[in-house]
Protein backbone atom coordinates (compact mmCIF):
# COMPACT_ATOMS: atom_id res chain seq x y z
CA UNK A 1 0.00 0.00 0.00
CA UNK A 2 1.76 3.55 -0.95
CA UNK A 3 -0.90 6.20 0.81
CA UNK A 4 -3.80 6.12 3.12
CA UNK A 5 -5.92 9.00 3.36
CA UNK A 6 -7.96 9.57 6.14
CA UNK A 7 -10.81 11.92 7.03
CA UNK A 8 -11.74 13.38 10.44
CA UNK A 9 -14.18 15.66 12.17
CA UNK A 10 -14.11 18.60 14.35
CA UNK A 11 -15.67 18.98 17.51
CA UNK A 12 -18.22 21.49 19.40
CA UNK A 13 -18.72 20.60 23.21
CA UNK A 14 -22.66 21.12 23.69
CA UNK A 15 -21.96 21.00 27.50
CA UNK A 16 -18.94 21.15 29.14
CA UNK A 17 -19.06 20.44 32.72
CA UNK A 18 -16.07 21.01 34.63
CA UNK A 19 -15.44 19.63 37.86
CA UNK A 20 -12.87 19.14 40.83
CA UNK A 21 -9.38 19.00 40.68
CA UNK A 22 -7.51 15.22 40.43
CA UNK A 23 -4.56 14.38 42.49
CA UNK A 24 -3.57 13.48 38.73
CA UNK A 25 -3.77 17.24 37.64
CA UNK A 26 -7.04 16.54 35.07
CA UNK A 27 -10.33 18.08 36.47
CA UNK A 28 -13.64 15.39 36.16
CA UNK A 29 -15.72 16.34 33.26
CA UNK A 30 -18.76 15.70 31.88
CA UNK A 31 -18.39 16.49 27.32
CA UNK A 32 -21.04 16.33 25.77
CA UNK A 33 -19.39 15.97 22.51
CA UNK A 34 -21.00 16.45 18.81
CA UNK A 35 -18.57 16.14 15.44
CA UNK A 36 -19.38 18.47 12.57
CA UNK A 37 -18.32 18.80 9.07
CA UNK A 38 -15.51 20.54 9.12
CA UNK A 39 -12.56 18.05 8.67
CA UNK A 40 -9.00 17.91 8.40
CA UNK A 41 -7.35 15.17 6.26
CA UNK A 42 -4.56 13.14 7.06
CA UNK A 43 -2.53 10.70 4.63
CA UNK A 44 0.29 8.54 5.60
CA UNK A 45 3.10 7.67 2.88
CA UNK A 46 5.95 4.89 3.30
CA UNK A 47 9.05 7.13 4.19
CA UNK A 48 12.49 6.38 5.06
CA UNK A 49 11.89 8.45 8.63
CA UNK A 50 8.69 9.78 10.55
CA UNK A 51 7.83 13.23 9.04
CA UNK A 52 5.18 15.46 9.31
CA UNK A 53 3.78 18.70 7.05
CA UNK A 54 0.99 20.42 6.73
CA UNK A 55 -0.82 22.69 4.24
CA UNK A 56 -3.82 25.01 4.45
CA UNK A 57 -7.24 22.79 2.96
CA UNK A 58 -8.80 25.36 0.45
CA UNK A 59 -10.26 28.55 1.40
CA UNK A 60 -9.51 27.63 5.05
CA UNK A 61 -7.85 30.05 7.48
CA UNK A 62 -6.05 28.37 9.46
CA UNK A 63 -2.52 29.36 11.66
CA UNK A 64 -0.65 26.40 9.95
CA UNK A 65 2.31 27.98 11.26
CA UNK A 66 1.13 27.22 14.68
CA UNK A 67 1.21 23.50 14.01
CA UNK A 68 4.44 21.35 15.24
CA UNK A 69 6.09 19.35 12.27
CA UNK A 70 8.33 17.55 15.26
CA UNK A 71 8.04 14.56 17.42
CA UNK A 72 5.63 17.14 19.47
CA UNK A 73 2.38 16.72 16.76
CA UNK A 74 -0.03 14.59 18.06
CA UNK A 75 -0.10 12.86 15.12
CA UNK A 76 3.32 11.88 14.89
CA UNK A 77 2.86 10.85 18.52
CA UNK A 78 0.24 8.39 17.24
CA UNK A 79 2.21 6.86 14.28
CA UNK A 80 5.08 5.85 16.96
CA UNK A 81 2.20 4.44 19.24
CA UNK A 82 0.78 2.14 16.26
CA UNK A 83 4.63 1.21 15.52
CA UNK A 84 5.55 0.08 18.72
CA UNK A 85 2.49 -1.70 19.21
CA UNK A 86 2.95 -3.49 15.68
CA UNK A 87 6.38 -3.93 15.86
CA UNK A 88 7.55 -2.13 13.05
CA UNK A 89 9.66 1.21 12.74
CA UNK A 90 7.83 4.51 11.90
CA UNK A 91 9.05 5.00 8.63
CA UNK A 92 6.05 7.16 7.59
CA UNK A 93 5.61 10.92 5.91
CA UNK A 94 2.21 12.60 7.47
CA UNK A 95 0.65 14.80 5.06
CA UNK A 96 -2.10 16.88 7.25
CA UNK A 97 -4.21 19.43 5.29
CA UNK A 98 -6.30 21.31 7.99
CA UNK A 99 -9.31 23.06 7.71
CA UNK A 100 -9.99 22.88 11.76
CA UNK A 101 -9.14 25.93 13.14
CA UNK A 102 -5.67 26.27 15.24
CA UNK A 103 -5.68 25.84 19.48
CA UNK A 104 -9.51 26.84 18.62
CA UNK A 105 -11.24 24.90 21.34
CA UNK A 106 -12.73 22.27 18.20
CA UNK A 107 -10.17 19.53 18.88
CA UNK A 108 -7.78 19.88 15.44
CA UNK A 109 -4.58 18.17 16.73
CA UNK A 110 -6.61 15.29 18.59
CA UNK A 111 -8.66 14.98 15.36
CA UNK A 112 -5.36 14.63 13.31
CA UNK A 113 -3.65 12.31 15.86
CA UNK A 114 -7.05 9.82 15.44
CA UNK A 115 -6.51 10.51 11.74
CA UNK A 116 -2.88 9.20 11.68
CA UNK A 117 -3.67 6.07 14.18
CA UNK A 118 -6.41 4.85 11.77
CA UNK A 119 -3.95 5.44 8.76
CA UNK A 120 -0.96 3.87 10.48
CA UNK A 121 -2.95 1.41 11.38
CA UNK A 122 -4.54 0.42 7.75
CA UNK A 123 -0.61 0.93 6.25
CA UNK A 124 1.45 -1.00 8.74
CA UNK A 125 -1.28 -3.44 9.90
CA UNK A 126 -2.64 -6.87 8.44
CA UNK A 127 -6.15 -6.12 7.26
CA UNK A 128 -7.15 -9.20 6.79
CA UNK A 129 -6.28 -10.39 10.24
CA UNK A 130 -5.38 -7.14 12.01
CA UNK A 131 -3.66 -6.83 15.30
CA UNK A 132 -5.22 -3.47 16.03
CA UNK A 133 -9.12 -3.30 16.47
CA UNK A 134 -11.01 -0.49 17.17
CA UNK A 135 -11.48 -0.92 20.68
CA UNK A 136 -7.80 -0.61 20.42
CA UNK A 137 -7.46 2.67 18.87
CA UNK A 138 -9.85 4.05 21.35
CA UNK A 139 -7.53 3.40 24.23
CA UNK A 140 -4.23 4.33 22.22
CA UNK A 141 -6.31 7.42 21.42
CA UNK A 142 -6.88 8.11 25.15
CA UNK A 143 -3.06 7.51 25.86
CA UNK A 144 -2.50 10.62 23.48
CA UNK A 145 -4.99 12.65 24.47
CA UNK A 146 -8.65 13.06 26.11
CA UNK A 147 -10.56 14.80 22.96
CA UNK A 148 -8.93 11.71 20.67
CA UNK A 149 -11.31 8.68 21.42
CA UNK A 150 -13.94 11.11 19.88
CA UNK A 151 -12.16 11.92 16.73
CA UNK A 152 -12.62 8.26 16.21
CA UNK A 153 -16.11 7.49 17.26
CA UNK A 154 -18.18 10.51 16.05
CA UNK A 155 -21.68 11.07 15.95
CA UNK A 156 -22.25 12.49 19.91
CA UNK A 157 -21.56 11.28 22.93
CA UNK A 158 -21.11 12.30 26.31
CA UNK A 159 -17.46 11.82 28.03
CA UNK A 160 -16.33 11.41 31.39
CA UNK A 161 -13.31 11.13 33.66
CA UNK A 162 -10.92 13.08 30.97
CA UNK A 163 -13.08 13.18 28.64
CA UNK A 164 -11.77 10.30 27.27
CA UNK A 165 -14.39 7.25 28.36
CA UNK A 166 -17.13 7.84 25.67
CA UNK A 167 -21.37 6.71 25.34
CA UNK A 168 -22.86 7.52 22.44
CA UNK A 169 -25.87 9.95 22.84
CA UNK A 170 -29.00 9.39 20.27
CA UNK A 171 -29.21 12.36 18.45
CA UNK A 172 -32.91 12.67 15.42
CA UNK A 173 -32.11 14.44 12.79
CA UNK A 174 -29.43 17.41 11.40
CA UNK A 175 -28.37 20.26 13.35
CA UNK A 176 -26.72 23.35 11.64
CA UNK A 177 -24.23 25.95 13.17
CA UNK A 178 -22.09 28.41 12.73
CA UNK A 179 -18.30 28.91 13.84
CA UNK A 180 -16.23 32.27 14.30
CA UNK A 181 -12.66 31.73 14.91
CA UNK A 182 -10.49 34.19 16.23
CA UNK A 183 -7.13 35.36 15.18
CA UNK A 184 -5.29 33.62 17.27
CA UNK A 185 -5.61 30.73 20.09
CA UNK A 186 -5.88 30.47 23.57
CA UNK A 187 -3.82 27.66 25.49
CA UNK A 188 -6.09 24.87 26.96
CA UNK A 189 -4.14 24.78 29.98
CA UNK A 190 -4.55 28.73 30.94
CA UNK A 191 -7.77 28.72 30.35
CA UNK A 192 -8.39 25.55 33.09
CA UNK A 193 -6.30 27.25 34.92
CA UNK A 194 -8.14 30.28 34.57
CA UNK A 195 -11.29 28.42 35.25
CA UNK A 196 -9.99 27.37 38.69
CA UNK A 197 -8.33 30.69 39.63
CA UNK A 198 -11.96 32.43 39.35
CA UNK A 199 -13.58 29.68 41.15
CA UNK A 200 -11.39 30.72 44.01
CA UNK A 201 -11.41 34.18 43.69
CA UNK A 202 -15.44 33.60 43.94
CA UNK A 203 -15.57 31.03 46.88
CA UNK A 204 -17.30 28.87 44.84
CA UNK A 205 -16.49 24.74 45.26
CA UNK A 206 -16.72 22.98 41.73
CA UNK A 207 -19.83 21.06 41.44
CA UNK A 208 -19.24 17.69 39.99
CA UNK A 209 -20.65 17.79 36.67
CA UNK A 210 -23.48 15.60 35.02
CA UNK A 211 -25.34 15.50 31.88
CA UNK A 212 -27.75 17.68 31.04
CA UNK A 213 -31.39 16.43 31.29
CA UNK A 214 -32.96 19.18 28.84
CA UNK A 215 -29.41 18.80 26.47
CA UNK A 216 -30.42 15.21 26.29
CA UNK A 217 -34.32 15.35 25.61
CA UNK A 218 -33.56 18.17 22.94
CA UNK A 219 -30.93 15.48 20.94
CA UNK A 220 -32.87 12.96 20.85
CA UNK A 221 -36.02 14.87 19.73
CA UNK A 222 -34.03 16.81 17.15
CA UNK A 223 -35.24 20.00 18.99
CA UNK A 224 -32.81 22.70 17.51
CA UNK A 225 -34.57 25.27 19.75
CA UNK A 226 -34.60 23.70 22.91
CA UNK A 227 -30.81 22.00 21.76
CA UNK A 228 -29.23 26.29 21.65
CA UNK A 229 -31.21 27.17 24.97
CA UNK A 230 -29.28 24.31 26.96
CA UNK A 231 -25.90 24.61 25.36
CA UNK A 232 -23.34 25.17 28.47
CA UNK A 233 -19.92 25.56 28.66
CA UNK A 234 -17.86 26.16 31.98
CA UNK A 235 -14.60 26.97 30.79
CA UNK A 236 -16.64 30.20 28.91
CA UNK A 237 -16.30 32.76 31.54
CA UNK A 238 -12.45 32.06 32.04
CA UNK A 239 -12.06 31.74 28.03
CA UNK A 240 -14.02 35.59 28.47
CA UNK A 241 -11.49 36.97 30.92
CA UNK A 242 -8.64 36.18 28.51
CA UNK A 243 -9.97 36.66 25.56
CA UNK A 244 -13.21 39.56 26.31
CA UNK A 245 -13.22 40.41 22.66
CA UNK A 246 -15.24 37.08 22.38
CA UNK A 247 -18.15 39.02 24.26
CA UNK A 248 -18.53 40.70 20.97
CA UNK A 249 -18.48 37.70 18.95
CA UNK A 250 -21.15 36.17 20.83
CA UNK A 251 -23.74 38.88 21.30
CA UNK A 252 -23.45 39.29 17.25
CA UNK A 253 -24.50 35.96 16.75
CA UNK A 254 -27.30 36.03 19.07
CA UNK A 255 -28.54 39.50 17.75
CA UNK A 256 -28.56 37.95 14.34
CA UNK A 257 -30.59 35.12 15.21
CA UNK A 258 -28.64 32.44 17.28
CA UNK A 259 -31.19 29.90 18.76
CA UNK A 260 -28.01 29.61 20.80
CA UNK A 261 -24.40 30.35 21.78
CA UNK A 262 -21.24 29.56 23.26
CA UNK A 263 -17.53 29.15 23.41
CA UNK A 264 -16.41 25.76 22.11
CA UNK A 265 -14.69 23.93 24.57
CA UNK A 266 -11.95 26.45 25.79
CA UNK A 267 -12.04 28.68 23.05
CA UNK A 268 -11.79 31.32 21.24
CA UNK A 269 -13.77 29.89 18.34
CA UNK A 270 -17.01 30.37 18.97
CA UNK A 271 -20.28 28.25 18.14
CA UNK A 272 -24.18 29.25 16.71
CA UNK A 273 -26.57 26.95 16.68
CA UNK A 274 -29.01 28.29 13.59
CA UNK A 275 -32.34 27.21 12.63
CA UNK A 276 -31.89 25.95 9.11
CA UNK A 277 -29.07 25.38 6.75
CA UNK A 278 -30.50 28.29 5.07
CA UNK A 279 -30.40 30.52 8.10
CA UNK A 280 -26.58 29.15 9.05
CA UNK A 281 -25.27 30.25 5.85
CA UNK A 282 -26.96 33.93 6.36
CA UNK A 283 -25.49 34.16 9.79
CA UNK A 284 -22.24 33.05 8.42
CA UNK A 285 -22.40 35.51 5.93
CA UNK A 286 -23.82 37.82 8.77
CA UNK A 287 -20.71 37.53 10.58
CA UNK A 288 -18.06 37.72 7.91
CA UNK A 289 -19.51 41.42 7.42
CA UNK A 290 -19.44 42.27 10.80
CA UNK A 291 -16.02 42.39 11.56
CA UNK A 292 -16.00 40.21 15.04
CA UNK A 293 -14.28 37.54 13.68
CA UNK A 294 -11.52 36.35 11.49
CA UNK A 295 -13.62 33.53 9.35
CA UNK A 296 -16.95 32.54 10.12
CA UNK A 297 -18.73 29.45 8.43
CA UNK A 298 -21.46 26.85 8.20
CA UNK A 299 -21.36 23.39 9.35
CA UNK A 300 -23.91 20.85 10.09
CA UNK A 301 -23.98 17.84 12.43
CA UNK A 302 -23.46 15.14 13.73
CA UNK A 303 -21.37 13.44 11.41
CA UNK A 304 -19.13 10.12 11.65
CA UNK A 305 -15.72 9.98 12.98
CA UNK A 306 -12.15 9.28 11.40
CA UNK A 307 -12.83 7.35 8.68
CA UNK A 308 -10.64 6.09 5.51
CA UNK A 309 -11.18 7.85 2.22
Amino acid sequence: MTAVTVRVPAKVNLQLGVGPLRDDGYHDLVNVFHAVSLFDEVTAVPADRLSVTVEAAPDARVAIEAVPTTGDNLAARAARLVAERLGVEPLVGLRIRKAIPVAGGMAGGSADAAAALVACARLWDDPDTPRLSRDDLMEMGGAIGSDVPFALLGGTAIGVGRGERLTPVPASGTFHWVFATADGGLSTPAVYAECDRLREERGERAPWPRASEELMAALADGDAKALGAALHNDLQPAALTLRPSLRDTLAAGRDRGALGALVSGSGPTCAFLAESGNHAADLAAALNGADVAEQAFAAHGPVPGATLL
